[in-house]
């Protein structure tokens, strides 16, 4: 096999996802479709890698330097929702139902991985809560124990300010069976279960 075709190898199987027998059988299925795939395929993460920037407000991924979301004045100036990386956020633009601004943290607190509140967004956070018109900032943060130690943090740091500080709910998923769930999903369901009617 050519130096270059390894290369290539080594380099997809570190992507998520792909280890490296899938990342070998992506780089043969590119090859035997070179033209058609492969030689845009490059072009267009080119392309990508060369314009697309974090924006300076939020930290989503755009080719300015505000995103489309940040720039659009239909959306609820009033409310931001912290996520952990640009992940989280695409995936509650796909659900539709949320309409404010946010921000992208950069990850979670992590005394293992080396992560403290340094390396992550929060100064700038601080920042765009404290202004006038902030009423809500929703802690859109995994259910794990970084997820809710950097919450814990983040409630910390923004007590002072005059914003009401909330959570996404935790529990069963819509069509879970209680069955199939695991044990910290369950207790969670149980501690915010709410009153019906």
């Amino acid at each position: 096999m050519d130096n270059a075709v390894e290369n290539l190898i080594r380099k997809m199987a570190r992507i998520p996802g792909l280890g490296p027998r899938s990342a070998r059988r992506a780089v043969l299925f590119l090859l035997r479709n070179r033209e058609q795939l492969m030689v845009p395929l490059a072009r267009e993460m080119d392309d990508v890698a060369t314009r697309i920037r974090a924006c300076a407000d939020c930290g989503n991924l755009d080719t300015g330097d505000v995103c489309k979301i940040c720039n659009d004045a239909r959306r609820d100036r009033s409310t931001i929702c912290i996520v952990e990386d640009v992940g989280s956020l695409w995936a509650i633009e796909r659900a539709g139902v949320f309409r404010g601004l946010y921000h992208v943290l950069g990850g979670t607190l992590s005394a293992i991985d080396g992560r403290g509140p340094d390396k992550l967004h929060i100064d700038r956070l601080v920042k765009r809560a404290g202004h006038s018109n902030m009423a809500e900032v929703i802690l859109a943060l995994s259910a794990t124990v970084d997820g809710q130690t950097t919450a814990h943090y983040i409630q910390e740091r923004l007590a002072g300010l005059p914003v009401e500080i909330t959570r996404l709910a935790h529990g069963v998923p819509v069509g879970g069976e209680l069955d199939y769930l695991d044990d910290g999903t369950l207790a969670q369901a149980l501690k915010a279960r709410g009153k019906l009617g």
